[in-house]
C-alpha cells in the first residue's frame, strides 16, 4: 500500500464479530479463559486490548515497522526506551530537545545511574566522536524542539553502526510525522512518538507509540510495557485511530500553511530571525529536503525587539493562534518555549543554544491560511 491508503486500510480489518469498519471500543479489564492456564487471545487488557491492538497495527504499518506499541503518553513511551538499558551506560542525545526528555533524562535516569552526552547533531562527526565503550543508545529528535534544527537519519545510523552496530538509534519522529519521514526505512531501530500531537490530531487525548522492526527488541519493549502499566487506554486507543486515519490530508494542508507562515514572517520587517527547515536559507535545508517529503507545520522565529516585553506583547494578542501548551492538533497554537515547553531547562543550558525570552514556537494548524496570516500581521504590528 501506498502510504495515504496505509492510513486508512494498513494493518486493520473489519471486527471479527460484526464486520464493523472501525473497531469497537473494548471496555473491558479482563477476558474469559477457555479452561485454567488456557486464556484465548487476550487476557488482560494490561497486556493486550483489541481496540489498542488495532491502533498499534497501525502505527506499525505507517511507519513501516513490524511492532508497534501504544503508550498512556510520549514520555512514558521514551521511558520504556531507557529501560532497555543498564546503569553505566551511556546515551548519546541531541542538544536540542523536547523540555520533558531533557527533564527525564536529568531528572531521573541520572539518578540511576545511565550517563547522558549532548551534542549538536547537525555535524554527523559530533556524534560518533562522542561514542564510547559504554554507548549503548543514539537519541535523535529531527526536527528538533523548538529550534527546528535537522539531523542527518541515514548518516548516524551508517557512522554509528559501522562503529557498534549493537547501539541502539532511536529517533523522536514527533514533529515530522511519518508522512513527511521513516526513521526505520534509514536505518533506526527505534520510532518514537508523542501521539498527543500530529497522529492523534486533534488536541484531545495524551498518548505515546513505539515502533520498532526487531522482533527481539519488540519482545522487550513489550515486557517492559506489560510489566511497567504505562497503556493506552481502549477510548483514547480508538480516538487515536481516527485521527491517524486523516493523517496525511491534515498534513498537507499544515505543510502548506507551515510554508505560508515561514515565508510571511521571513519578509516580515519586526521579525528577526525564522527557524524553518523549508526556508532555503536554513543550514540544513539540503537534508531536510533529502530525507523528508515536506517540511510540516512547525515554525520558531524571534522579533527582532527581542526584549520580553515585545515577544510577551506579541504572545496576548494572537486571536487564531491559541496560547498553549503542545503542538500538532488541527488548531493554530504559539507557544513560549522559556515558560512553557523548555521550562524545566536550566537557564544556563538554555541560552547555550539559544533559547532564548524572545524565542516563539508556532504550531500552525489547518485553518484557512489567509486567517492565519491576518492573525500574525495583527499580533506583529500593535
Amino acid at each position: 500500500m501506498k502510504f495515504n491508503t496505509k492510513t486508512i486500510h494498513g494493518g486493520q480489518k473489519p471486527e471479527a464479530t460484526t464486520g464493523a469498519i472501525m473497531p469497537p471500543v473494548f471496555m473491558t479489564s479482563t477476558y474469559a479463559h477457555s479452561n485454567p492456564g488456557e486464556p484465548q487471545e487476550y487476557e488482560y487488557s494490561r497486556g493486550g486490548n483489541p481496540t489498542r491492538t488495532a491502533l498499534e497495527n497501525s502505527f506499525a504499518a505507517i511507519e513501516n515497522g513490524t511492532h508497534g506499541f501504544a503508550f498512556s503518553s510520549g514520555m512514558a513511551a521514551i521511558d520504556c526506551v531507557l529501560r532497555t538499558l543498564k546503569p553505566g551506560d551511556e546515551v548519546i542525545a541531541g542538544d536540542d530537545l523536547y523540555g520533558g526528555t531533557y527533564r527525564m533524562f536529568t531528572g531521573l535516569f541520572e539518578k540511576y545511574g545511565l550517563e547522558f552526552t549532548y551534542v549538536d547533531m547537525d555535524d554527523v562527526s559530533n556524534v560518533t566522536h562522542a561514542i564510547k565503550e559504554k554507548t549503548k543508545l543514539v537519541w535523535i529528535e529531527t526536527p528538533t524542539n523548538p529550534l527546528m534544527k535537522i539531523a542527518d537519519i541515514e548518516a548516524i545510523c551508517s557512522a554509528v553502526k559501522e562503529i557498534n552496530d549493537t547501539v541502539l538509534i532511536a529517533v523522536d519522529n514527533t514533529f515530522a510525522t511519518p508522512y513527511l519521514q521513516r526513521p526505520l526505512d534509514l536505518g533506526a531501530d527505534i520510532v518514537m512518538h508523542s501521539a498527543t500531537k500530529y497522529l492523534g490530531g486533534h488536541s484531545d487525548l495524551i498518548m505515546g507509540a513505539l515502533i520498532v522492526k526487531d522482533a527481539k527488541l519488540a519482545k522487550e519493549v513489550h515486557f517492559i510495557q506489560f510489566a511497567a502499566g504505562a497503556i493506552a487506554s481502549p477510548m483514547d486507543s480508538f480516538l487515536a485511530l481516527r485521527g491517524i486515519k486523516t493523517l496525511h490530508i491534515r498534513m498537507q494542508r499544515h505543510c502548506e500553511n507551515g510554508r505560508a507562515v515561514a515565508n510571511f514572517l521571513k519578509k516580515h520587517p519586526k521579525v528577526g530571525v525564522v527557524y524553518y527547515p523549508g526556508l532555503e536559507d536554513h543550514p540544513s535545508y539540503t537534508i531536510a529536503k533529502k530525507q523528508m517529503k515536506d517540511f510540516g507545520g512547525m515554525v520558531s522565529f524571534r522579533l527582532k525587539d527581542d526584549s520580553k516585553e515585545a515577544t510577551f506583547k506579541f504572545l496576548k494578542n494572537t486571536n487564531v493562534f491559541t496560547l498553549a501548551e503542545s503542538l500538532g492538533g488541527v488548531e493554530s497554537l504559539v507557544n513560549h518555549p522559556v515558560t512553557m515547553s523548555h521550562a524545566s531547562i536550566p537557564e544556563k543550558e538554555r541560552l547555550k543554544i539559544g533559547i532564548t525570552d524572545a524565542l516563539i514556537r508556532l504550531s500552525v494548524g489547518i485553518e484557512d491560511e489567509e486567517d492565519i496570516l491576518a492573525d500574525l500581521e495583527y499580533a506583529l504590528n500593535l
